[in-house]
């Protein structure tokens, strides 16, 4: 299940990041971009957390297990 939920997790976050992109780029004065500028940042945007995800779990792994020992 924690596979399931990884990917959900990864679905709905790339669901949230594109919908964000289009309600606040323009906010912020960047100008409108056609959808697979901003299909191409989401996934790049979605790279980007699941290395971070990764390194963080592998680190807090490295923690308990320090501390099991």
């Amino acid at each position: 299940m924690s596979l399931v939920e990884s990917g959900a997790n990864i679905v709905v976050g790339f669901g949230v990041a594109i919908a964000s992109q289009l309600v606040v780029f323009p906010m912020v004065g960047i100008p409108p971009q056609n959808l697979s500028t901003h299909l191409e940042i989401g996934a790049w945007f979605t790279l980007i957390s699941l290395a971070r995800s990764y390194c963080i779990r592998r680190w807090f792994n490295g923690l308990k297990f320090r501390r099991d020992t």
